[in-house]
């Protein structure tokens, strides 16, 4: 009976150290814990009324940045941060997400008003809501100011371009998936003649629009990385080019592109400033409709999940964000 005993222990003793070693490569640096998605509450006035999700990889040390990722029409926080590969690319590179989201008593579609003149300025509704939440990330996680990033898919794009504009010393750079420039539905007339038509304005217009968002500001401004699907029937295509020229004259920078190659088969263009520094970056996604590029799989290239509005292309649009601003 003893001898039983102390072999059943010894066999214990060394299933423990197994455990214990796969513990300790399962959270080695680079591999970090699962997390979970987070409601936070109280994380200011909230003028907009909306949601704040968050996803902090287990373990993630001080001083690591921030993406703020705003889902579409119809799309909610959890969905889209999995759907798009914001919460993967947070595990293998170490940082954290934010991921608003907007509340029917808003939106009956749940899409973020980034057309109503109320919800798109400095220090007023959903932007100043969603500018609460970055300050109370940074101050949660001790995250990098210097290295904040927005992103978003089609009303969530809208609203991006709405942070990159009222809250520029916010944001390093910002990502675009099938949305719209600041400003469009109030030079269009109408939120639809921009999605559908888009708005007629010179470059120097577009960029006197951004300029207005945060009178006296002397930049920097966030650089702009535009995913856009050429058969997109919901944002037409112009508006891509209609966020080149916005953001190109914001940096001084003509609208011939410096770069004009293909990436995963893709036209891709890089817009530079005076300095040779990129500063507008383009992807047009051949025969792609209404949606997010993502590419699932478990290559180094691969992330996001195929769904709704989140269309399989190839190409994942959060992993050429993440390598375009550093994080990975």
């Amino acid at each position: 009976m003893t001898h039983t005993r102390a072999a059943a222990r010894s066999r214990i003793a060394v299933l423990a150290t197994l455990l214990v070693a796969l513990l300790a490569a399962f959270l080695a640096p680079g591999r970090a814990a699962a997390a979970s998605l987070q409601e936070v509450t109280g994380f200011g006035t909230n003028p907009g009324a909306l949601r704040m999700f968050r996803y902090v990889p287990a373990g993630l040390p001080a001083g690591r940045p921030v993406v703020v990722a705003l889902h579409g029409c119809t799309q909610d926080a959890a969905g889209y941060g999995t759907g798009s590969g914001w919460t993967q690319l947070a595990d293998r590179w170490g940082f954290s997400v934010v991921l608003p989201q907007q509340q029917s008593a808003n939106n009956l579609s749940d899409c973020f008003d980034w057309f109503q003149s109320g919800d798109i300025e400095r220090g007023q509704g959903e932007a100043a809501s969603i500018a609460q939440m970055v300050d109370r990330q940074l101050a949660d996680v001790s995250g990098d100011p210097a290295r904040v990033y927005v992103t978003g898919l089609s009303a969530g794009g809208g609203m991006t371009a709405v942070m990159m504009a009222a809250y520029p010393e916010k944001f390093a750079a910002g990502g675009i998936a099938a949305g719209l420039p600041y400003g469009c539905a109030q030079a269009a007339g109408s939120p639809y003649v921009c999605m559908y038509v888009g708005a007629t304005q010179t470059p120097k217009q577009w960029g006197d629009r951004v300029r207005a968002a945060r009178p006296g500001y002397g930049g920097p401004w966030p650089t702009l990385t535009v995913f856009q699907g050429t058969a997109d029937y919901t944002v037409k295509p112009v508006n891509m080019t209609d966020l080149m020229k916005q953001w190109t004259d914001v940096h001084g920078a003509d609208q011939t592109a410096d770069v004009s190659d293909t990436v995963a088969g893709y036209p891709h263009q890089v817009f530079k400033d005076a300095g040779g520094n990129p500063v507008v970056e383009t992807y047009s996604i051949t025969g792609m409709g209404h949606g997010q590029p993502v590419d699932p799989g478990s290559g180094t290239e691969q992330c996001g999940t195929a769904g709704a509005y989140l269309l399989d292309v190839n190409l994942c649009a959060a992993y050429r964000l993440g390598r375009a601003w550093g994080l990975g």
